[in-house]
């Protein structure tokens, strides 16, 4: 892996457009609207593939066939099944301490790595690095909803046998067996998150992985960026305006209020699509199957959205992002707002933790630098 090298004053804001590193993981082509997973394009996968099946191309490189799912399968039993001891006493731990599902999810991960014994990356080779990298991230979904349902009040539901991680998932924090549409519409909410590039939290996790750390403390730096509002906690504030508005008649004027004031308009604009968000478009598909008069407001509000936001600054492609549409996802797929950022959560670590393993393979640690504008030195008085 290799990096470009720059000076101080070549770097934009926000280190917009710089290349500080090389990846196979996934590529983000924002003048086109189109993102792929290693060599598939992500949006296909999303409608066509499974879960299981985009992990393990994330994580591992390999394309999951009838030879290759048996050996991935194994590698996250051993992380659930055969390991459940250790995740039990975490959950009691984390639970009893906070009733937050993200702070709790940071918590756990250091804790379950140290039952595991997990070592730190600059110690292990690839293997061991997969091993580590499939087991906390295979725990994630299973963290995610127990402490969901410990912070109500409710234990853990019975697992449904022969029912897959998206499955299971929907279970614990909706209480209800899904069906298949309602599966079917999350696993592709959760593919079409699964990684994107280098966003903060990615880069985050990059970074910490870059030091030799083990992997548990690389996700809790990404969980703690995912956790800002111009990050992954947005989704549920897209929903917000939705609120606000109530009717058709009065979109035009709540939006207009809400520009006038200079406040963000929840999930719109993007800092790398400068057309249609692919992921926003397969979220609209998927909410459209289901319909209703919710679904109508929001077609209409991002209509009005697109329109005035055009008027009110010209020449920029602000359209609507991921985050508005995959709200109304997963509000019809029965998840509790406060659950929106933790369910990205759960599709991002698989992201993470493709990139966590491919930083390790580069034994620089990621340093850059810094231009001082500060005041000059002062001269001590004579």
């Amino acid at each position: 892996m290799t990096t470009t090298r720059l000076t101080p004053t070549d770097a934009p804001r926000g280190l917009a457009g710089v290349i500080v590193a090389e990846t196979t993981v996934s590529d983000v082509r924002g003048a086109e609207g189109f993102y792929q997973y290693r060599d598939r394009s992500a949006i296909e996968l999303a409608e066509t593939g499974s879960f299981e099946d985009a992990w393990q191309l994330l994580v591992t490189g390999q394309d999951a066939t009838d030879a290759s799912r048996p050996g991935f399968a194994a590698r996250v039993a051993d992380a659930t099944i055969r390991r459940r001891g250790d995740l039990d006493p975490v959950v009691d731990a984390v639970s009893t301490a906070t009733p937050e599902v993200l702070a709790g999810l940071a918590a756990a991960w250091p804790l379950l790595g140290a039952r595991r014994g997990i070592r730190p990356l600059y110690d292990l080779d690839e293997d061991e690095r997969l091993d580590d990298a499939i087991a906390l991230a295979a725990a994630t979904p299973m963290l995610v909803g127990a402490l969901w349902r410990r912070g109500r009040g409710e234990r853990e539901l019975p697992v449904l046998e022969g029912r897959g991680v998206v499955a299971n998932y929907l279970r614990q924090v909706t209480g209800l067996v899904p069906d298949e549409a309602t599966e079917s519409a999350l696993t592709a909410y959760l593919i079409a998150v699964m990684d994107h590039g280098f966003n903060a939290s990615t880069f985050t996790a990059r970074v910490i992985a870059s030091t030799g750390a083990d992997v548990a403390a690389c996700l809790v730096g990404a969980l703690g960026a995912l956790t800002g509002p111009l990050h992954g906690g947005a989704p549920s504030r897209a929903l917000d305006g939705l609120d606000a508005v109530g009717a058709d008649d009065r979109i035009d004027s709540w939006i207009r209020g809400e520009l006038a004031a200079g406040r963000r308009l929840m999930g719109f604009g993007h800092a790398v699509y400068r057309t249609a968000d692919p992921r926003a478009e397969l979220m609209k598909r998927v909410a459209l199957r289901t319909g209703g008069p919710r679904v109508e407001l929001a077609l209409r509000f991002q209509q009005s959205a697109e329109r005035l936001l055009a008027d009110a600054k010209p020449g920029r492609e602000l359209h609507a992002n991921v985050e508005f549409w995959a709200a109304l996802v997963m509000e019809q797929c029965g998840i509790p707002r406060s659950m929106f950022t933790p369910t990205f959560a759960v599709a991002r670590t698989i992201g993470w933790t493709a990139h966590i393993l491919e930083q390790a393979h580069d034994p620089k640690i990621i340093r850059p630098s810094s231009r001082y504008v500060g005041p000059a030195v002062r001269v001590a008085a004579a």
